[in-house]
């Protein structure tokens, strides 16, 4: 990676004083309290600034200090987050909060060491909150910064590539205004947010476009280099909406220390080779639930995708015929009526089943087709 050949001192003048005349107001821009600083830039990984403000806004409303949030059930708090997706941060962010709380009187660190230490708080997270909330001249580097860094330096590498990120970061680290590490930080997260963006960036209106060895070479939309991600891996999955006479229905809540931990569900599973969805749904909550069902009509599919992996997610009205539900592979389980489920957080794909129960009038027990 080369290293900069151009005015860093203008660099960051030049940017500074453009964040400062056309900064985003944002509400966790309005107070430097540590805890807002944290929760916003939990909330704001891998999701969009205006699907954040709502969430964000009535997190605050709900609990308005960390000692409030550390105090708030885990249940609470998922159920806050719902819809938000990536629900691991959901629950560092609680735990965070409770460390915070108990073993430090409700004081954050002010040391991006010190904040390392912390559920959920990697390296970009700490930098932020220590150069934003408490002025440490720490550098941040996230998909935005990453972009900017790429173009600006015309950087030919992967920044994918573990070598490669290690020296983005000492890059940034090197281009860090003393004093300033603040404005500087988020100046360049606003410009690769809204000017500087991945597709058709705005050169003409860049304020640091004078420095950019991208754009003086016009290959600004072949920065960052990236290697093709392997193919999206997909897999069938199914759900049980098991019902009794009482018209309840039943689900389950899935393990803390899995993917979506501490959410609530229909109970169901992946389907293996060879096996029908009926089949795999039997099969499916007899291991998670002890018990065994009756599979009847199919009331909808659901597609969704995640990081690293998509579904198609079948849900199929179902009746308890043997047994009594035991949580051997869930944290939990319970009947709960129709009405009852929004005191619960589910998954999207699991809200989606939910408007599906609803269009069809609320009569889950209804049509079983047995």
């Amino acid at each position: 990676m080369p290293e900069p050949t151009i005015d860093i001192t203008a660099l960051n003048r030049d940017l500074i004083a453009w964040f400062a005349a056309h900064r985003a107001d944002l509400p966790w821009r309005r107070d430097r309290d540590p805890y807002l600083v944290w929760l916003s830039e939990i909330m704001l990984q891998q999701t969009q600034v205006t699907t954040v403000i709502p969430y964000f806004e009535r997190f605050v409303a709900r609990f308005p200090t960390v000692n409030a949030l550390a105090a708030a059930p885990l249940d609470d708090v998922l159920k806050l987050w719902e819809g938000l997706g990536y629900y691991s941060r959901a629950r560092n962010l609680h735990k965070a909060a409770q460390v915070v709380a108990q073993e430090k009187g409700g004081q954050f660190p002010a040391t991006v060491e010190g904040l390392l230490a912390l559920p959920g708080i990697g390296r970009y997270t700490a930098g932020a909150i220590a150069s934003l909330a408490f002025g440490a001249d720490a550098p941040v580097l996230d998909g935005n910064v990453i972009r900017v860094l790429a173009r600006v330096f015309d950087i030919e590498q992967d920044v994918r590539e573990t070598a490669v990120v290690k020296d983005l970061w000492a890059l940034a680290e090197r281009l860090v205004p003393a004093g300033e590490a603040g404005p500087w930080n988020e100046g360049l997260m606003e410009l690769g947010r809204v000017v500087c963006t991945p597709k058709s960036p705005d050169c003409l209106h860049c304020p640091i476009a004078a420095y950019c060895a991208a754009n003086a070479l016009g290959i600004q939309d072949q920065r960052p280099v990236k290697a093709p991600r392997v193919r999206t891996p997909h897999y069938d999955v199914t759900a049980a909406v098991i019902t009794r006479d009482d018209g309840q229905v039943l689900i389950a809540q899935r393990p803390v220390d899995k993917m979506l931990g501490g959410l609530w569900e229909f109970p169901g599973g992946k389907r293996e080779p060879g096996e029908s969805l009926q089949d795999c749904l039997r099969r499916e909550i007899r291991e998670e639930l002890g018990i065994e069902i009756a599979v009847g009509a199919q009331i909808g599919t659901v597609q969704h995708g995640y990081t690293h992996f998509r579904i198609t997610l079948y849900a199929f009205r179902c009746a308890l015929i043997d047994g009594t539900p035991q949580p051997i592979q869930c944290a939990a389980w319970t009947w709960a009526a129709l009405d009852d489920l929004e005191r619960f957080a589910f998954p999207v794909t699991d809200q989606k089943i939910i408007a599906m129960l609803r269009d069809g009038g609320g009569q889950i027990g209804m049509d079983l087709g047995l």
